[in-house]
């Protein structure tokens, strides 16, 4: 299996990138971002501003956008979750447009968010395999999905609720960083490989 984690700029590729090292997967790191649609996993990091991050996937935008939605897997990581949406409050730029909505400040007292909170599941076959009730957050920005029927699981920070982790087809967004999120998290994402076939 081929695993391509987009480098749009973004810090923490190579804790993701460790975590993802498994047998049976060839890991890449690429700066292309027509290389994100030949793969056989997708995976947009986190860390980083919306703006350059959207300006690096503009030249294949419509590519992976159309990747994504006739089926390739991803995994869109805290900024990497926010790029699925349509825009961002952070900056300009467009998003992927995978999932309608946009993506606002957290609505809270304390910004950005950094450390743990809970990981709220609804029902969803990932979070059976690996549960993950708290996870470590790095985030001022939030997705806000204009249909909430693919958010999987909520969280908490302050007064404002907001997705924990999204679906769409086989892409999955997820606000926390499940590389830092401890045995638990690095379970998380092993199972998510696992699901895919690695």
């Amino acid at each position: 299996m081929r695993v391509t984690i987009f480098d749009y700029g973004a810090g923490n590729l190579h804790s993701l990138a460790k975590a993802l090292a498994v047998p049976g997967v060839e890991l890449a790191i690429d700066t292309d971002p027509l290389a994100a649609t030949r793969t056989d996993l997708l995976v947009l990091p986190g860390v980083g501003n919306f703006t350059v991050a959207a300006e690096r996937l503009a030249p294949a935008r419509g590519e992976v956008r159309d990747a994504i939605r006739a089926g390739l897997p991803t995994l869109g990581v805290c900024l990497g979750m926010q790029l699925l949406f349509d825009r961002s409050d952070e900056g300009t730029g467009e998003g992927l447009g995978v999932i309608p909505g946009c993506v606002t400040r957290l609505r809270a007292e304390r910004v950005p968010q950094i450390g743990w909170n809970t990981v709220e599941c609804e029902t969803d076959d990932l979070f059976a395999a690996a549960p993950l009730d708290i996870a470590y957050y790095a985030n001022g920005f939030v997705c806000r999905p204009a249909d909430p029927s693919c958010v999987v699981a909520w969280t908490t920070h302050g007064n404002d609720r907001f997705p924990a982790a999204v679906r769409s087809g086989r892409a999955l967004g997820v606000q926390f960083h499940p590389e830092k999120s401890s045995a638990a998290g690095v379970r998380f994402l092993r199972a998510f490989l696992t699901g895919l076939g690695a």
